[in-house]
């Protein structure tokens, strides 16, 4: 057959923009999209094979508008969606496979901000991602989802075909749940699910074996685990946890942040300016740690004061989650604890705090009181968490009844700019768990400089009747100790850090049930290093920690 003559090539191709323009695509969407040719007998080849990665990668509104014209014209979409952090050929022949149902092919990915694969991950940045996608001849579009699932980019495609790998064929063995959701959202639009059969490789396991994103103590750890086959215990562990029942005691707080950028040093005062930009408002302290010790265990009960006034009640209650129920009894005459930040937008960079407070004790009538209300809560109760902030809620007389009933009893007393050096774990005489950081370990033991591990498995036992303590130390891990056992050294993770806040009470919050849910404490430690690494992730109390996301980033580490 003799080759078209080149005009009509040309007028082929003006067509081709003709047809997508009258479908309201606009002018910058024409120098985007090709036009897709179709031969007597053969699928729909995109002229997008040349290396034009950057014209494939394209956000979800404007793959929309495509989708609709292609669909007008015949064309049969296909839609792929995934991490792809490590392009491997596994990846390639599932893309095959899935070129074969269609025309067009569509792959988006999971934006870096909703990948859960753990500390480290993605290795690759979505941009990367996209590029290495957009390069390979048989993808003809590319986008990135600001989600944690495909969800959106099933809505904006629309697609005939939603392709996903073998593993995801038994929706049982999805962790996230999200298979069936994105199913019935493909089904729901006219689509279909096929499973591709092709050759499996994981994408993690490629990554923790060859790519050293850890350093070498952090690498030997995690190979430790391996060999110990830790993984197939986490699920037993955290199951035996679920089943719980928690009572946490402790001061609710409110932590504001308002942004403001820095202008200057004002000209007639010593002071730096600043501007107001936004704000946000969290419902913070034992109300946070409720909320994530929810997400591993049956129920919650929270115990706590708040104010008179001021007392932010209603945001309180609207915060927890539904497996969380919240006793509290009324301070006279004060506001509910308030912890305002100025905080530099930038980076989120906290420059000074303002309290608004009274951590004077409670009456002897409040006291009273509080005490009552923890009996009556603690009959239910399997674990007692006391997140003692030093705020004035958690006097003697309560420390007494909380160690005479808690059957399962996890403390920490914490340092903060209120109570430095007055708040300390040697005001209890017992507990379970102690779960502090390396300062709040130093002061109590009134050791500035001395080793840590002596401290740990000498000092602190000293000082209060308990057989476990979990010491978290910032970047370098943490610390656990059993009585009878070593000092066990647990790698940090590295994270991105946006705001510290809140870390070791995350931490407080799922190790305290899964220790008496029989956890061994180094385990504890290592999956407490997850959990901080994910909420050192977070602005403020924005999202409390998900299970879901946890134990996948402990299967991802451990694979």
């Amino acid at each position: 057959m003799r080759a078209a003559p080149a005009a009509a090539k040309r007028d082929d191709r003006r067509c081709g923009k003709r047809l997508i323009k009258g479908n309201g695509v606009n002018e910058a969407d024409l120098a985007i999209a090709k036009p897709l040719s179709r031969k007597a007998g053969e699928r729909a080849v995109s002229t997008l094979a040349e290396p034009e990665y950057e014209r494939k990668v394209l956000p979800l509104p404007t793959l929309s508008r495509i989708a609709d014209e292609l669909r007008a014209n015949g064309r049969t979409i296909v839609l792929a969606h995934g991490t792809f952090d490590l392009l491997h050929i596994g990846h390639v022949r599932h893309l095959q496979a899935a070129r074969r149902h269609g025309d067009v092919l569509v792959v988006t990915i999971t934006a870096d901000a909703f990948i859960n694969k753990g500390p480290g991950r993605p290795v690759f940045p979505e941009g990367l991602r996209s590029e290495m996608l957009a390069s390979l001849a048989i993808v003809d579009y590319v986008g990135v989802v600001a989600g944690p699932d495909a969800l959106p980019a099933i809505e904006a495609v629309k697609p005939h075909v939603y392709i996903k790998g073998q593993d995801y064929r038994n929706p049982e063995g999805d962790i996230t749940g999200r298979i069936v959701a994105e199913r019935e959202a493909a089904e729901e639009y006219g689509g279909r699910v096929v499973f591709t059969e092709e050759i499996t490789y994981s994408s993690t396991e490629l990554i923790n074996q060859h790519l050293n994103i850890f350093d070498s103590p952090t690498r030997e750890h995690l190979d430790l685990l391996r060999r110990n086959r830790v993984a197939e215990r986490i699920d037993t562990l955290l199951e035996r946890a679920s089943e719980l029942n928690v009572l946490v005691v402790g001061e609710a707080i409110i932590d504001e942040y308002r942004y403001v950028l820095p202008m200057g040093k004002a000209p007639k005062e010593n002071i730096i300016a600043t501007r107001l930009q936004d704000r946000e408002v969290f419902i913070g302290g034992a109300v946070a740690t409720a909320n994530n010790a929810a997400a591993f265990c049956n129920s919650v009960e929270l115990l706590t004061i708040i104010g008179e006034r001021d007392s932010y009640e209603q945001q309180m209650r609207d915060a927890l989650k539904p497996n969380v129920t919240m006793r509290s009894i009324v301070r006279r005459g004060a506001p509910t604890t308030h912890k305002c930040r100025y905080v530099d937008p930038t980076l989120v960079r906290k420059l000074f705090e303002v309290y608004m407070i009274e951590d004077a004790p409670l009456s002897p009538r409040d006291e009273d009181r509080l005490c009552s209300m923890f009996r009556d809560a603690v009959s239910a109760a399997d674990v007692v968490i006391v997140n003692d902030f030093g705020h004035g809620m958690i006097g003697d007389k309560l420390i007494e009844t909380i160690a005479a009933k808690a059957p399962f009893l996890a403390i920490n007393a914490q340092t903060n700019s209120a109570n430095m050096g007055f708040n300390l774990i040697s005001r209890y005489r017992r507990a379970d768990l102690v779960c502090i950081d390396a300062l709040e370990a130093r002061l109590a033991s009134k050791d500035r400089t001395g080793e840590l591990t002596r401290i740990i498995n000498e000092t602190l036992p000293g000082m209060i009747d308990c057989d476990r303590f979990l010491v978290t130390n910032g970047r370098h891990g943490s610390l656990t100790y059993a009585r009878g056992e070593i000092v066990h050294s647990i790698p940090a993770f590295p994270s991105k850090v946006v705001d510290t806040m809140g870390a070791g009470d995350a931490v407080l919050a799922v190790a305290a049930p899964l220790v008496a849910s029989g956890a061994p404490l180094d385990l504890v430690g290592f999956i407490g290093n997850v959990v901080g690494a994910q909420k050192v992730a977070i602005v403020g109390h924005q999202r409390s920690i998900d299970r879901v996301a946890v134990l996948k980033a402990l299967t991802a580490l451990l694979k």
